[in-house]
């Protein structure tokens, strides 16, 4: 299979090849002791990612917002949340990350806005037809006096998509009623994003990942819009659909390119686009975006076929933007992927239903087999890494983190928990934002048991005299020096303790410890081809259900142009290795042989 080659004399295509780290901003680290992260715990880690190995770190919104959907209903493009700090705390995160070496990715999300965005209330004020209300997208409503919303959508959160205001007119949000979606066929909005992309590349914003980036462009002038739903699985692959992956898009992100390449080095954006996967070439052109997430992956079970064919896709798209692919296991919106590979690897007609469902029962329905789960997590961390491309880390994977599925109801945050419903009633994404655990010892005081049936967890508090209980995520004092830190946002469930970055520190066989040998030896090893070749002898499916649950086992084997190798094992039964020099192993070794759900790396003579 060949590759695009890129050249390392050419330092503006860093990102074809690096791994970023993503960090949920709010869960990440406090430092002012109000139980949210903040710009400044970013700052005072940065020594921590350095020693991970990444290159670079993508910033989940950090900007002014209510809070409706974690921070993507966005009420200031340009500022940062003075929950989370000032645009001095983003500059000072900026110069230190630089002089680390590593580059710094913010998230932009152009789909909608806050309903607390200045344009927003001001379009509340003015009348239909206004400038004010061109910048979103208001309709009249169906029926005699308008009383029905335009089309019957539910939103992505099981609420309607459209909500009326007080004149009568409704506007569309395809999220949370507080993210109405903006206009894009308005050249107001377009000039106003070009300002904001400006905004951040001149304060140290190396690239940028886009939200719902293939949700702008929208085609509401047509008479079959019930036929469409804001929930899709799989899209069409001829941008037919009204809402998304429609080809005027792209004159957007052609615009957006110009702006990049204003720059030295150019500027680069990833999309979140769960777009068919025949058009996800279109968005990681060079001419636009550059790279768009190869969520196929991210979707796939613990079965060898499966992740296959990801591979085989994404390698194959890349090819055809001139692009590279990018690899994902784990993000803030998908139950995090130790939980996933430890729950039945089962056909369903939606990615990750077995782990939705058995979230939505606080964990008390399928089995979890964590040591299983994190077994398959360390040899798909291989895997991924050695693939040619960008790897996007998700932050507490490197923990080897599982999902916290039992959250009690009443301290959830994510919309989707509270509006959806009956047959589409979900838990939503909170299990994998819980604040990180830094240190054991600062263990929560444990007063109650979880409310889940069965008690996986147990969830504390704060000590209300100490200050002690957040794992270190929050410092003992307020920022006044008095006031003990308030609990964080989420809970923390009490075996969190064994995942603390200090125990994991001082434990050779850890996550955390494969993780920085795997990126050391990938910065060793890495190579400008980004070629991939199958291993003929070893890269084969199973003919026998000798797989995780009774799937088809098999191997997937591939090498880099330099000779670097990665054989992963799904089958029963250990396998042979080729001749090599052995770099890392995901788990032990048995006389040489490879057992299952093991990879290893190999350099081969």
């Amino acid at each position: 299979m060949t590759g695009t080659f890129i050249s390392e004399q050419h330092s503006e295509e860093w990102w074809k090849q690096a791994v970023v780290y993503q960090i949920y901003p709010r869960s990440f680290k406090d430092t002012t002791g109000s139980g949210l992260g903040d710009i400044a715990g970013i700052t005072s880690k940065i020594t921590y990612l350095k020693q991970l190995g990444v290159d670079a770190v993508w910033l989940s919104p950090f900007y002014p917002s209510e809070l409706a959907d974690g921070g993507y209903d966005v009420a200031d493009y340009r500022n940062v949340d003075p929950k989370l700090g000032t645009m001095s705390d983003f500059d000072e995160l900026a110069r230190s990350a630089h002089e680390q070496g590593i580059k710094v990715v913010v998230d932009i999300v152009p789909n909608h806005s806050s309903d607390q965005h200045p344009w927003f209330q001001e379009a509340l004020k003015s009348e239909p037809g206004s400038p004010a209300r061109e910048r979103y997208i208001f309709r009249n409503g169906r029926g005699e006096h308008g009383e029905l919303p335009p089309t019957q959508w539910i939103s992505s959160f099981g609420s309607p998509a459209w909500t009326r205001v007080a004149d009568g007119q409704w506007y569309l949000h395809m999220f949370a009623k507080e993210q109405p979606d903006f206009n894009w066929k308005n050249p107001e909005i377009r000039e106003d994003f070009l300002t904001t992309l400006r905004f951040w590349s001149d304060h140290g914003a190396d690239g940028f990942r886009i939200d719902v980036a293939h949700g702008l462009a929208k085609d509401l002038d047509r008479h079959d819009l019930d036929r469409w739903s804001i929930n899709n699985d799989t899209l069409p692959d001829d941008g037919s659909h009204p809402l998304y992956d429609r080809d005027d898009v792209h004159e957007i992100y052609r615009e957006w390119r110009k702006v990049f390449n204003e720059y030295q080095p150019p500027r680069f954006a990833v999309a979140e686009a769960w777009v068919n996967p025949k058009r996800q070439y279109l968005y990681s052109s060079p001419d636009e975006l550059g790279q768009i997430f190869n969520f196929e992956f991210a979707k796939k079970n613990w079965v060898r076929d499966e992740l296959h064919e990801a591979i085989e896709d994404g390698i194959a798209q890349a090819e055809r933007s001139g692009s590279t692919s990018t690899w994902v296991m784990s993000n803030h919106d998908v139950p995090r992927h130790v939980s996933r590979y430890g729950l039945p690897q089962v056909p369903a007609r939606q990615h990750h239903r077995i782990a939705t469902d058995w979230l939505l029962r606080n964990g008390n329905s399928y089995i979890e087999d964590r040591e299983l789960g994190t077994r398959r997590a360390r040899a798909a961390i291989l895997l991924e890494l050695a693939l040619p491309g960008s790897t996007y880390i998700y932050q507490g994977e490197e923990l080897g983190l599982p999902e916290v599925p039992d959250i009690p109801w009443d301290r959830l945050e994510d919309p989707e928990a509270q509006g959806t419903s009956r047959t589409d009633l979900v838990k939503g994404r909170d299990g994998c934002r819980v604040p990180l655990p830094w240190v054991a010892d600062d263990a929560p005081v444990i007063r109650e048991q979880s409310s889940s049936a069965g008690g996986i967890s147990q969830f504390g508090h704060i000590d209300e005299q100490t200050g002690k209980g957040s794992f270190g995520f929050s410092p003992r004092k307020r920022s006044d020096g008095t006031t003990v830190s308030a609990e964080p946002h989420l809970p923390q469930p009490d075996w969190f303790a064994r995942y603390a970055v200090d125990t994991e520190e001082s434990d050779d066989n850890s996550m955390l410890s494969l993780y920085r040998k795997a990126l050391e030896l990938r910065h060793e090893h890495q190579t400008s081809d980004a070629a991939l070749t199958w291993l003929e002898d070893f890269d084969r499916p199973s003919s026998s259900h000798d797989g995780a649950d009774g799937q088809a086992g098999g191997a997937i084997a591939y090498r880099r142009a330099n000779g670097w190798t990665n054989i992963t094992n799904f089958s029963d039964h250990d396998i042979a290795l080729p001749q090599g020099d052995v770099l890392l192993a995901s788990g032990p070794l048995h006389n040489g042989r490879l057992p299952q759900d093991t990879s290893v790396w190999l350099l081969l003579r």
